[in-house]
């Protein structure tokens, strides 16, 4: 099998990446290693992933000191967490656009579209929620 691999790969031209064919902790190592570059390089060049990372540290805290059911807080938490995984999606694909090419193409717009509509409804969801939940603790305080 590693014969077949290696004459693929040089029929193609690609080569093995150094991490390929890792087992055990040694590729969960490599996995969280390369899970905190992304987060790190979004964090660093992404000013809304900055902006929901804050956010985010602001509403889970909240979150967890709310008098709300365990489900309701496992809710609150997880709109949140599914904004920032939005965004990490729609960031990865606005690179691989950009890196493709920087001429503007139809598919290219309709790709960065697709993701910032993603990010757009994971907002709303969050917005939706939160509202969903706290709306009925904020009345009982109001009326």
């Amino acid at each position: 099998m590693k014969n077949q691999e290696k004459a693929g790969q040089a029929a193609t031209g690609a080569e093995a990446h150094p991490d390929k064919g890792k087992d055990g902790l040694i590729r969960l190592r490599n996995a969280v290693r390369y899970s905190c570059d992304g987060l790190k390089a979004a964090y660093r060049h992404e000013q809304a992933f900055r902006q929901e990372t804050w956010l985010a540290l602001l509403m889970i805290p909240c979150a967890c000191v709310l008098p709300v059911p365990l489900p309701h807080r496992a809710l609150l938490i997880g709109s949140v967490l599914l904004v920032l995984i939005a965004e990490l999606i729609n960031s990865a694909l606005e690179a691989v656009v950009d890196r493709i090419s920087h001429e503007r193409h139809e598919l290219s717009k309709r790709a960065k579209d697709a993701g910032s509509a993603a990010v757009f409804l994971a907002l709303i969801n969050a917005l939706v929620v939160w509202g969903c939940i706290l709306f009925p603790l904020l009345s009982d305080l109001i009326f």
